[in-house]
Order: structure tokens, then C-alpha cells, then sequence
């Protein structure tokens, strides 16, 4: 039996996709029908669909998905969340990692849900300015915390390989409500999120 991977990208966006993939690769001198690049546009134009994939999904449909009643309302904190995204202005990616606290008002949300605001918008093109801020107002509209925070911090591909060619810098961004813009609040969470585990 073969092997056969199953996905689902729409027909004709994908077909699209093709067409000027293998215009670009004639474009850049390239031939698309040499054995190595046949099947070079299609995987693009699925790669492409899959790392935009955020586009066609709801945020707060996936937190209200694992939303629950709870009376806490201490720090919860989910650091290290791995992100992946794609710069708008080069698309090239960048890459790093979401450190995000909230402090619950009566309600709170699975952890892994979380995680899946972080891809919806990072499977977008992006900048992390942006990314930071729509992670933090997702979270808000529909937790409604008495606070919440978001620190991102990424390697830039369009840093390392191009321009500047800079290969060890990191951008970090940050956004920070409610009880998170008071100094001492927003100092544990910092804290916290830089402690190494054991």
C-alpha cells in the first residue's frame, strides 16, 4: 500500500498558489519542471495554507470551547509557549517563544487553550508588535481578567539572512492590562517568567 497523507487545503486557492510559484521560480531563473522543483509549487502553496491557517480560525471560539466558572484570582501563568509566524514585510519567519499571565475574575480557560490563541495569530502574516497585542486583547474580550500580560520574544529570519544580517539579536515585545500595569505586579510576573525550572 502507498503512503498517502491526509490534509485539506482548498482546491483553488492551491491551484492558484501553483501558478505563480512556478512563474516565481521562471522569474528567478529557476526551471520549474527540473526533477528537484516538479512538485516544488504545490508543496509551497500548501506550506502556505497551513502556516496562514490562523486566518480561518476564531479565537475566542477556542477559549469559550474550555471556559469555566472558578472563584481564584491569582496569577495564572503559561511561559515558554513555543510560536512560529511569518513576517509581513520580507515573508521570511520568525520564531521564539509567548510568555502570557492572567489573574482570573471569575472565570478561566484550559491551559492548552492558551497555547491555541498564541497559533491562531501567529499562523498569520505578522508582526510581533501586532502579535503581542491581539494575544493580549483575544485573552481579554473573553476572560475579562482583572489583569493579563504578554511578553514575546522572537528570532527574525529577515534580521539574520538579509539586511543586516545580524544572527544573535532577539526583539521582545510586551503588553500589559489591568492589574499587570501596576509596577509590582508586572514585576513578579517578570520574575517568574525568567525563572529557569529544575
Amino acid at each position: 500500500m502507498a503512503y498517502s497523507k491526509i490534509e485539506k487545503y482548498d482546491e483553488d486557492v492551491t491551484s492558484g498558489l501553483i501558478k505563480n510559484y512556478r512563474d516565481s521560480l521562471t522569474l528567478l531563473g529557476e526551471d520549474p519542471d527540473r526533477e528537484g522543483l516538479i512538485k516544488t509549487p504545490e508543496r509551497m502553496a500548501k506550506a502556505m495554507q497551513f502556516l496562514t491557517q490562523g486566518y480561518s480560525q476564531d479565537p475566542k471560539l477556542i477559549i469559550e470551547s474550555a471556559k469555566f466558572k472558578e472563584d481564584v484570582s491569582e496569577m495564572v501563568i503559561v511561559k515558554d509557549i513555543e510560536l512560529y509566524s511569518m513576517c509581513e514585510h520580507h515573508m521570511l519567519p520568525f520564531f521564539g517563544k509567548a510568555h502570557i499571565a492572567y489573574i482570573p475574575n471569575g472565570w478561566i480557560t484550559g491551559l492548552s487553550k492558551v497555547a491555541r490563541v498564541v497559533d491562531v495569530y501567529s499562523r498569520r502574516l505578522q508582526v510581533q508588535e501586532r502579535l503581542t497585542t491581539q494575544i493580549l486583547q483575544a485573552l481579554k474580550d473573553s476572560l475579562n481578567p482583572l489583569g493579563i500580560a504578554v511578553v514575546i520574544e522572537a528570532k527574525h529570519l529577515c534580521m539574520m539572512m538579509r539586511g543586516v544580517q545580524k544572527q544573535n539579536s532577539i526583539t521582545t515585545t510586551s503588553a500589559f492590562d489591568g492589574e499587570f500595569l501596576k509596577n509590582a505586579t508586572r514585576s513578579e510576573f517578570l520574575k517568574l517568567i525568567s525563572k529557569k525550572q529544575d
